[in-house]
């Protein structure tokens, strides 16, 4: 009898593949780490500000609004190379069209946004669980010391914040629209 295809074998097996790994099983510890991934969606910005109980907290013009998810396996290192990539992000435009720039070469300002709602899981049913956003103390250190880096990474940028835990009203003009997703495990496997 001839050699089996690896799909020809998983099906045969039970969905055991003949390196004996279960499929699902390895689906399940992919999404574990893409769960537990320290999370930034950056979107260009003409204009972006966050206001909280009729108050403005932050307001930037041209730059990033940041959305930060944190999770509890993220650390400063990990904040750190997050940050690192993010602000070297050469997603704006140079005098040929082309996205060659990064935020400091056109004076640009960053709004940096907590946001636990990106480890949004919708697997089962449809009301979302965010059993993997990170606890809400270990949350607000580490948003809080991105927001330290970003400082000094950028000492002649605008810096905008939100208000961690707060019920945030965030108003922004996406520019291209141009939006980036960030996670520390894609940055991870270089």
């Amino acid at each position: 009898m001839g050699r089996l295809s690896a799909a020809q074998d998983m099906v045969g097996n039970g969905g055991i593949s003949s390196g004996g790994r279960n499929r699902k099983e390895t689906q399940d510890k992919a999404s574990e780490r893409l769960v537990n991934a320290m999370r930034f969606v950056i979107q260009r910005v003409t204009e972006a500000s966050c206001t909280v109980d009729g108050r403005v907290t932050g307001a930037i013009s041209n730059g990033f609004m940041v959305l930060i998810g944190v999770s509890d396996e993220d650390t400063e290192e990990t904040a750190d190379q997050m940050v690192k990539k993010m602000v070297g992000l050469r997603i704006f435009q140079d005098e040929a069209g082309k996205t060659n720039l990064a935020l400091k070469d056109v004076g640009g300002a960053l709004l940096l946004i907590s946001q636990f709602t990106l480890y949004a899981d919708c697997r089962k049913g449809n009301r979302p669980s965010f059993v993997h956003a990170g606890k809400p103390e270990h949350a607000e250190r580490l948003y809080e010391y991105i927001i330290r880096r970003c400082e000094e990474a950028m000492p002649d940028s605008e810096i905008g914040r939100g208000i961690f835990g707060a019920d945030m009203k965030i108003s922004l003009v996406n520019d291209g629209p141009f939006t980036v997703i960030l996670d520390s495990e894609a940055l991870a496997r270089k």
